[in-house]
C-alpha cells in the first residue's frame, strides 16, 4: 500500500498509569465495559494479545447500528506499545494499521493513537470521529483526563 494514504493521530493524557491503560486496551473483561465511539454498549470483546493473535469486537452505536472491527496483533510491548491491523468484519477491500503508544507522565499516561493506511478522506474523517469518542469513553472508564 502507498504510504501517502490518509491517517489519524490523536494524543490524549489519561489519569491512570500505563499498566491500567494497557489493561483497558487488551483485557476483554475491561474492553467490554467501555469500547466504542459513543454511549452504546459493547456486545462482545475477544483479544488474544500476542504477535499473530486476533481481536474481535462488536459494539452497538446509539443509532442501533452494530459494528465489528477485527484484526491481528503485530507488535505487543506490555504497558508501552500495541500495534494491530484493523478491518471491518464482512468488508472486502482494505486493512489499515493501528498503533497505540503509552508513555508515563506526571499524573498518568500520554496515550498516542496512530491509525494509518486508511483508504480515503471520508474513512479518515469517520475514524477520527470514532477514535475521539473512543478516547472519551476510555478516559471516563479510567478516571478522567490528566
Amino acid at each position: 500500500m502507498s504510504s501517502n494514504l490518509p491517517s489519524v493521530t490523536i494524543v490524549r493524557r489519561i489519569k491512570a498509569p500505563p499498566s491500567r491503560v494497557y489493561a483497558a486496551l487488551t483485557k476483554p473483561e475491561q474492553m467490554i465495559q467501555w469500547w466504542g465511539p459513543d454511549a452504546g454498549p459493547t456486545l462482545r470483546a475477544e483479544a488474544d494479545v500476542r504477535p499473530g493473535g486476533r481481536f474481535n469486537i462488536v459494539f452497538r452505536l446509539l443509532d442501533g447500528s452494530e459494528h465489528n472491527p477485527t484484526g491481528v496483533y503485530r507488535e505487543v510491548v506490555p504497558d508501552t506499545k500495541l500495534v494491530f491491523t484493523w478491518e471491518w468484519a464482512g468488508s472486502t477491500g482494505w486493512e489499515s494499521l493501528v498503533t497505540f503508544l503509552l508513555k508515563p507522565i506526571d499524573g498518568g499516561t500520554e496515550l498516542t493513537l496512530i491509525h494509518e493506511r486508511l483508504p480515503d478522506e471520508d474513512a479518515r474523517k469517520g475514524h477520527e470521529a470514532g477514535w475521539l469518542g473512543f478516547f472519551d469513553k476510555l478516559s471516563h472508564f479510567l478516571g478522567g483526563a490528566a
